[in-house]
């Protein structure tokens, strides 16, 4: 009961921490999303501090907006080749596990294990400060993640590479859900660390969903469908208080790294992602 309430209040305080940026591209104003509504005559969610990238209505799947390409946004995955991605533990892209279908790439079913059929993927280069946004869409009962700040020469062994994870994750279905403290394995959570506050994120299982991670130093966001559900500064006293009592504690210096990978996590059930992008900041 005592390590359940220290990560509980642990988790409150990281919760509250740091700055309230006005919108999901780590800009102080709406600068960005004014330029879209010139350029495309539309701002997805009007300019109230909830800019969706300024994507227009009409960017095909993969592809970038010219307003994306003025922002400084590049794709991770081109909807159609495996260039940018290795596998986590491998030189080159998995052999088995993950194929590419109509613009979407998919990890495939294999029996619910994490990373024993192809193996997680990840980005071929490292970031250190960024935005990234990936739509994402999970079978029943699914399970999967998206991580970042990942070190593939930390677990050479069995099991998925290791670094912050944005969950992704029926809660409805699936055990993990109901495992950890306060909630803190549940979809968007930083997993088995904070909970994620989703109330207003309008997840549905049935349609793409959109997961969005801002990186800016040490101030680390999780956004779900436009909405900031994960707020957290990292290298510091409260944040390693964290991972001492979580799975990561036996892994040296965990989520303090200046850099990482991006990775995409196999864990042996049905996913679907599509337009990864990726904007560095400075």
């Amino acid at each position: 009961m005592k390590k359940i309430i220290v990560i509980a209040v642990l988790s409150a305080f990281l919760w509250s921490c740091g700055s309230q940026p006005k919108n999901q591209n780590g800009g102080s104003d709406c600068t960005e999303c004014e330029s879209c509504t010139a350029s495309c005559g539309k701002c997805d969610k009007g300019c109230t501090g909830e800019c969706d990238k300024c994507a227009c209505e009409d960017t095909p799947d993969n592809q970038l907006s010219e307003c994306e390409k003025d922002g400084g946004w590049k794709l991770l995955w081109d909807g159609k080749t495996t260039d940018g991605w290795r596998g986590a533990k491998l030189d080159a892209f998995p052999e088995k596990g993950w194929v590419i279908e109509d613009g979407l790439l998919k990890v495939l079913k294999s029996g619910g294990y994490e990373s024993r059929n192809g193996g997680d993927i990840v980005t071929v280069r490292q970031y250190r400060n960024f935005i990234l946004s990936v739509d994402f869409k999970i079978t029943r009962g699914a399970n999967s993640g998206i991580k970042y700040f990942v070190q593939t020469d930390l677990n050479k062994g069995e099991g998925s590479a290791i670094g912050c994870e944005f969950q992704i994750l029926d809660d409805e279905l699936h055990p993990d859900a109901k495992l950890g403290v306060n909630g803190n394995r549940t979809l968007s959570s930083l997993y088995d660390l904070i909970p994620a506050q989703k109330e207003n994120a309008g997840f549905d299982i049935e349609k793409f969903n959109r997961a969005v991670v801002v990186v800016e130093g040490n101030h680390v966001e999780h956004w779900l469908n436009g909405v900031k559900v994960v707020e957290y500064e990292r290298n510091n006293q409260m944040f390693n208080a964290l991972v001492a009592y979580s799975k990561y504690k036996v892994w040296p210096n965990f989520g303090n790294f200046e850099t990482g990978h991006i990775l995409l996590q196999d864990h042996g059930d049905e996913v679907w992602f599509k337009n990864i992008k990726i904007k560095e900041l400075e």
